[in-house]
C-alpha cells in the first residue's frame, strides 16, 4: 500500500472520528450532560469526552463504525486500561480527587450517524 492511500485512510478515519465525537456530544448535551472537555490528554492517554452527570463525571470512549457491534469490537484490554488510568489522572486534579464519584461510558456511532450510549460500561 502506498504511503498516499494510507495518508487518505488516516485523513478519512481521522474526520469520521470527530464526526463521531461531534454526535456523540450533541447526543450527551440533548440528555442534559454539559461535555466539559474532548480529546483531553494526560501522560496515561487520552480521553475522547469527559462529561458532568450531576455529581458525577463521565468519561465516554467514543467508537464508530458501519454498525455498532463492530464499533464496540474495536475497545480493547489496553486501550481500556489506559482510559482508566487517564480518567484517574484527570480525576486526582480535582478536589475530591479519586473519591470523585465517576463512571466510564462507551458512545457507539454507527455509519448513518446514530448514537448509541452504554452508560457504566466498564462496570
Amino acid at each position: 500500500m502506498s504511503t498516499g492511500n494510507r495518508r487518505a485512510r488516516g485523513t478519512t478515519g481521522y474526520h469520521a472520528g470527530l464526526a463521531a465525537e461531534d454526535a456523540a456530544v450533541r447526543d450527551y448535551e440533548r440528555r442534559g450532560m454539559p461535555v466539559l472537555a474532548r480529546r483531553w490528554r494526560g501522560r496515561a492517554g487520552e480521553i475522547d469526552l469527559i462529561a458532568r452527570d450531576g455529581d458525577t463525571i463521565v468519561f465516554v470512549e467514543v467508537k464508530t463504525s458501519r454498525d455498532f457491534d463492530r464499533a464496540l469490537s474495536h475497545l480493547g484490554p489496553r486501550q481500556i486500561a489506559r482510559l482508566c488510568a487517564a480518567a484517574e489522572e484527570y480525576a486526582g486534579a480535582h478536589a475530591a480527587g479519586t473519591l470523585t464519584e465517576m463512571r466510564f461510558d462507551v458512545a457507539l456511532v454507527d455509519g448513518q450517524g446514530a448514537v448509541r450510549v452504554i452508560e457504566n460500561a466498564l462496570a
